[in-house]
């Protein structure tokens, strides 16, 4: 017998039906992903399972004696007191909690069961509120978006965790990684309807294709069967007279099934407008130092980025992530060390908190204020019109931000950026709250930026898929650079960690000369120690022609010779900064 069972559930809330006369069936052991767009109604059919919703029509069953736990995505505003306490209270209708549950779930979470968690960060309080999910013993653990506001060893915790529980899971999460570890079935929640795919992640990516490829095949058939009987209807005299009475009722059938059909929730249209190319470098530190009461954050801590360079930074929450960003961006000051911005530069920023959008204004005015027009790719349209390409209806582009959920924010603000010409963009979180759908586009518009791009994200497959590089923040100030993805960065550590222990002195063996590593010639230290110097006069040269080239004056006295040469010596320029960046690279590889 079932675990839990929806039969023939039906729930709506003024507007279309959030669910849609639906069936489910969940079995012990089943660990179920739920998947659906923002706005589909996930969050409800976890209370409805929870039995803390009632329903329109239909049946909630539930075994006899079945305990359910929820994890909400809100952490509550009254959360206060010691660990131990917050465990310990009394959860919805399942009474007491057993002291010795407590303390075994505190061993789980490997949380000080004295400590307050007023003074917390959000994902150590989503802990703390699994814990006490977890301290009602339930039979099916419900959880919605478990891993928002954890790094990304946490999630990998969670993941090990549940895993190891063994326990029936019902959970939404937009985590690629997550759900590819931890789905046994897939369930889909789309316009009302549940579709239940028996398989793990990858596999229902590749049938749910099939299924939408098939249903737009059975809707353009039976739209030509309608157009049909349209026509036959519409017949002179003569064949209205003579039609069949049963072909006529099963027409009026057709065009109210056609009427009902609920089209799937559009897509969303972004590109990034595309700025000028910047120049070779865009952005050097060198020995930047940053601490907060005498906590160092940053700790001598020195990177190139050229043009082109795609890096994700990742790290614990509270290890410096934003704060080196904003260091780098030249948004704080370092307290010692030097950041040097190359030229051009045209910066968009995603902030992790959405401090850019106005509560208080309309969707609209968050966009443009005081005319209904906004310019993309040079092109006038209307502000309206582009907002329903980020799935903003006219009347919801009307209301204040103050009301938009978590998804919608993040599609207000990437819709305000991306209206900014750039060349370097700088992604601060930006997968939270985003649907798969939005993410997977928002993945393509990245891969397919020419620019330079800057990532924090905790979204580990969101990474290996864009980024070229990783700086590891690790706390205590420390900042390691790794070539490639999240993945990449992980075989790196356990290739190090397997590493045989290196030799003794009694067992190491005297190399030849031939086999010792060479070292830069006194030549080559000096052209190490002139390359600087020669890339900031040229980099002087560029700014210098690009000021020239963006005066109108020039074009208006007709300058067609020097703006001609102007542009000449911009791409000799650009290839000597190349060569010498090239040669500056090769030379610093090379022990002194």
């Amino acid at each position: 017998m079932a675990l839990l069972s929806l039969k023939n559930v039906s729930l709506a809330f003024g507007g279309p039906q959030l669910l849609d006369h639906v069936d489910l069936q969940v079995e012990r052991r089943d660990r179920i992903c739920l998947l659906g767009r923002n706005g589909a109604g996930k969050s409800t059919l976890l209370k409805v399972l929870n039995g803390e919703m009632p329903v329109d029509s239909g049946d909630l069953d539930r075994q006899q004696g079945i305990k359910t736990a929820l994890l909400t995505q809100a952490v509550p505003d009254q959360f206060f007191g010691s660990v131990r306490d917050v465990l310990l209270a009394p959860v919805g209708q399942g009474g007491p909690v057993d002291a010795q549950r407590v303390e075994y779930v505190l061993s789980l979470l490997k949380i000080d069961g004295d400590a307050a968690v007023e003074t917390f960060s959000g994902g150590m309080k989503r802990k703390v509120l699994l814990g006490r999910a977890l301290c009602t013993s339930p039979d099916v653990l419900l959880l919605d978006e478990p891993t928002n506001h954890l790094d990304i060893e946490s999630i990998v915790w969670l993941e090990d965790l549940l895993l190891r529980l063994g326990i029936t899971l019902i959970f939404v999460s937009h985590d690629r990684m997550f759900a590819r570890r931890l789905a046994t079935r897939i369930v889909e929640l789309d316009r009302g309807r549940l579709y239940d795919f028996h398989c793990g992640y990858d596999d229902f990516l590749q049938r749910r294709e099939e299924f939408l490829n098939a249903e737009q095949k059975a809707w353009a058939r039976f739209d030509q069967k309608l157009a049909e009987e349209e026509m036959w209807i519409r017949k002179g005299i003569k064949a209205r007279r003579t039609r069949n009475e049963g072909r006529v009722r099963a027409l009026v059938k057709m065009r109210e099934e056609r009427a009902s059909r609920r089209q799937k929730t559009g897509q969303v249209q972004m590109r990034v407008q595309q700025g000028e190319r910047s120049g070779q470098l865009v952005i050097e530190a060198t020995d930047l130092c940053f601490s907060y009461d005498q906590s160092p954050i940053i700790d001598r801590f020195s990177t190139r980025i050229m043009r082109g360079d795609r890096v994700g930074v990742v790290g614990a929450n509270g290890a410096g992530k934003s704060t080196l960003l904003k260091l780098l961006l030249g948004q704080m000051e370092p307290q010692t060390g030097r950041i040097r911005h190359g030229t051009n530069l045209q910066v968009v920023y995603f902030d992790q908190l959405r401090e850019q959008l106005d509560d208080a204004k309309t969707v609209q005015e968050n966009i443009v204020e005081g005319t209904d027009q906004v310019l993309v790719a040079g092109q006038p349209r209307h502000v309206l019109g582009y907002l329903q390409d980020f799935l903003f209806t006219p009347e919801r582009s009307r209301t204040p931000v103050r009301v938009l959920s978590g998804g919608e924010r993040n599609r207000l603000l990437l819709a305000r950026l991306f209206l900014r010409p750039a060349n370097v963009l700088v992604l601060d979180e930006p997968t939270n709250d985003l649907d798969i759908e939005t993410l997977d586009l928002l993945e393509e518009v990245i891969a397919n930026f020419q620019g330079t791009v800057l990532l924090v994200s905790h979204d580990r497959a969101f990474l290996d898929n864009l980024v070229t590089s990783c700086l590891i923040c690790e706390g205590g100030g420390r900042v390691r650079e790794s070539v490639g993805g999240y993945q990449d960065w992980l075989l790196k550590q356990k290739d190090s960690e397997d590493a045989p222990p290196k030799k003794t002195t009694e067992d190491r063996v005297v190399r030849s000369r031939s086999e010792r590593p060479r070292r830069l010639s006194f030549k080559e230290k000096r052209e190490l120690e002139m390359l600087p110097e020669q890339i900031e006069a040229l980099d002087a040269e560029l700014e210098t022609l690009h000021e020239t080239l963006a005066d109108p004056a020039l074009y208006q006295q007709g300058g067609g010779q020097v703006v001609n040469a102007a542009k000449l010596r911009l791409g000799e320029i650009e290839q000597q900064l190349a060569e010498l960046y090239q040669r500056w690279q090769e030379l610093d590889a090379i022990p002194q």
